[in-house]
C-alpha cells in the first residue's frame, strides 16, 4: 500500500521509487503483488508512463486514510520512544553476530526488557521491505535503493597464520610468495582460489591451490589458529584471535581498502520508535568497538 500511495501521489513509478528510496523494480513487483491480490487493475500503463484506473482512484484514497490513521496511531504512543514495545527483526552476517554484536544485543534486551530481538545471519544486502526487516547490518558498499544508512565502522581485508606456522614456514614478502605456502580458504571456493591485493595504488592477484578447504570462515580461522596455514578474511571475524596473538596479520602493505559497515533501516525519521530507540542504542556502541576501527 505504501508504494502503490507513493506512485499515486507523485504520478510515475520511477518518482515513487525515488520517495521510498526503493528501485524502480522494486516498487513495480509490489504494485503487481497489489493488483493480484485485490484482482484487478490500479495502474494504467502506457509509453508515456502511468496513471491510476477507476479502481485505482478510489482504492489511493482509502489507502491514503489507512497509512494517515497508522502515522496518526503510532504518534499518538507518546511514551513508546522511552519505553519501546514489541519485536524487531535485524539481519547481519555471522561471525558479525557472534563475535561483535551479541553483547551490545543482551544489552539493548536489559535495557528495554518489553522488547524482542529476532535476528537472522545473512551475508548478502537484504530487501528490508520485501522480507519485513527492521534493521540490517551489512557490510560494502550500498546501491542507492537499500535504504537509509548509518555508517559505523570499517573493516579491511587480512590475510594472517599463527606465530607458530610463521615461524616454522616464513613470513611472506610479498603475494607471490604464498605459493610455497599452505593455504586455508572458507566458503564455495574452489580448487584454484584467486586472492587479490593492491600496492601502491596497482591491482595485483595470485593464483592459489588451497591446502585445506572450509565450509566456514570460522573454520578457516581456527584451522590457522592452530598452526596449519595461512588464510584470507575480514579484520572483524579474527579479532578475537589477532587480539591474542593467536593470529598475525601478513602481507599488510598489499592489503586491499577496507570496507564500510553499515546500519540501514527504512523510513527515516518516520522509522518507528522501536527501530529509533534500537538505532540510538547500538550505533554509539559500533562505533566504539575495536573491531570496527578499519
Amino acid at each position: 500500500m505504501q508504494a502503490f500511495d507513493a506512485v499515486a501521489r507523485s504520478g510515475s513509478l520511477a518518482a515513487g521509487a525515488r520517495r521510498l528510496e526503493l528501485s524502480t523494480a522494486t516498487v513495480m513487483r509490489l504494485v503487481a503483488a497489489l493488483e493480484s491480490r485485490l484482482h484487478c487493475e490500479l495502474l494504467l500503463r502506457s509509453p508515456r508512463g502511468v496513471e491510476l484506473s477507476t479502481s485505482g482512484e478510489a482504492f489511493a484514497a482509502s489507502c491514503r486514510q489507512i497509512l494517515q490513521g497508522i502515522d496518526e496511531a503510532e504518534g499518538s504512543l507518546g511514551g513508546l520512544q522511552a519505553h519501546p514495545a514489541g519485536q524487531l527483526e535485524l539481519t547481519l552476517p555471522l561471525l558479525m553476530s557472534d563475535r561483535i554484536f551479541a553483547p551490545i544485543a543482551l544489552d539493548y534486551l536489559t535495557a528495554f526488557p518489553d522488547m524482542r530481538l529476532l535476528s537472522r545471519h545473512r551475508e548478502d544486502l537484504p530487501r528490508l521491505l520485501e522480507d519485513g526487516i527492521d534493521v540490517a547490518l551489512v557490510i560494502g558498499a550500498l546501491p542507492d535503493s537499500s535504504g537509509f544508512a548509518l555508517p559505523v565502522g570499517t573493516v579491511r581485508p587480512v590475510i594472517c597464520a599463527s606465530p607458530d606456522y610463521l615461524a616454522r614456514h616464513g613470513v611472506p614478502q610479498a603475494p607471490e610468495d604464498l605459493k610455497a605456502h599452505r593455504i586455508i580458504v572458507s566458503g564455495s571456493q574452489g580448487a584454484i582460489s584467486e586472492w587479490r591485493f593492491r600496492h601502491q595504488g596497482a591491482p595485483r592477484s595470485v593464483r592459489l591451490a588451497p591446502r585445506l578447504a572450509c565450509s566456514t570462515a570460522r573454520a578457516a580461522i581456527h584451522a590457522a589458529s592452530l598452526g596449519l596455514g595461512l588464510t584470507r578474511c575480514l579484520s572483524h571475524e579474527a579479532y578475537a584471535e589477532l587480539s591474542s596473538g593467536q593470529l598475525q596479520v601478513v602481507l599488510q602493505d598489499y592489503a586491499a581498502p577496507g570496507l564500510p559497515v553499515q546500519l540501514i533501516y527504512r523510513e527515516g525519521r518516520r522509522a518507528a520508535a522501536r527501530v529509533r530507540t534500537f538505532l540510538d542504542f547500538v550505533v554509539p556502541r559500533l562505533r566504539a568497538h575495536p573491531a570496527l576501527r578499519g
